[in-house]
């Protein structure tokens, strides 16, 4: 399949306030990858680097085999960002919404795009409602509808689900799904273990700077202690995981 991120010890400070402390993690082409970690940890700090928002102290990166401080354009030609609050136009309609960036993208027909789009999220009927009258999971699905004019082989998606109710969540969440049975790769940061385990192929966590432990959820059940079988054996979650984890590293 081959890398769609690469990243080799990437350090970022702000001032005094040592962010990133050599991170580490590559991400394959077509896979759902998800970067876990609280408030703070660093994520957004990532995030931004791999889109060409903020440059590194030190370290590399490289999306589709391009770096990303020493070629940004070629970078961005490949990658679209949705960030943590939906960036959608609430006075246009989502149609008007989903023309403009097409327009904006130099696309033949706009129009066919943005219909194109809306029935794939299943937004066709309340295309020509203001996004004003919408609902959060339904500003987010026209959110990501629209990081996704123009065919951008890589996605990030900066804690998506913030601020959603469960009904909205799970609406974000079968579109991710949907857009990796497509082949689109899929960088997701988040804070909720239950999402990273509904949806990531590979998950990392993220604390203090560093990453800590990563590899799919299978593999990381095995750093687990094993629970004792008594009528069932008890599969650990991926909350238990993530604490047992942080806690390990913080006794050390």
């Amino acid at each position: 399949m081959g890398k769609a991120i690469e990243v080799k010890g990437l350090n970022k400070s702000y001032k005094k306030l040592h962010v990133l402390k050599g991170v580490d993690f590559e991400v394959e082409k077509g896979s759902i990858f998800a970067l876990l970690g609280s408030n703070g940890a660093g994520k957004t700090t990532i995030v931004k680097i791999l889109t060409t928002l903020l440059k590194q102290d030190g370290g590399t990166a490289a999306i589709n085999g391009f770096d990303v401080a020493a070629k940004p354009d070629y970078v961005r030609q490949s990658i679209s960002l949705t960030g943590q609050f939906a960036a959608v136009d609430e006075i246009l309609t989502g149609r008007e919404n989903l023309i403009m960036i097409a327009k904006l993208r130099h696309l033949n027909n706009p129009r066919d795009v943005a219909e194109d789009l809306l029935n794939r999220f299943g937004l066709t009927g309340a295309a020509s409602r203001r996004v004003s009258t919408y609902s959060g999971g339904m500003r987010r699905r026209l959110d990501i509808a629209m990081s996704l004019v123009g065919k951008p082989q890589l996605i990030f998606l900066d804690e998506p689900t913030t601020g959603l109710d469960p009904e909205g969540r799970i609406e974000v969440w079968k579109v991710v799904k949907e857009l990796a049975n497509t082949g689109t790769t899929v960088f997701l940061t988040t804070q909720y273990l239950e999402e990273a385990e509904q949806l990531a192929d590979r998950i990392a966590i993220l604390h203090e700077g560093k990453i800590i432990v990563s590899g799919t959820l299978e593999e990381l059940k095995k750093l687990f202690p094993p629970a004792k079988v008594e009528y069932v054996e008890k599969q650990p979650t991926l909350e238990e995981i993530f604490l047992a984890v942080i806690g390990n590293k913080e006794e050390k």
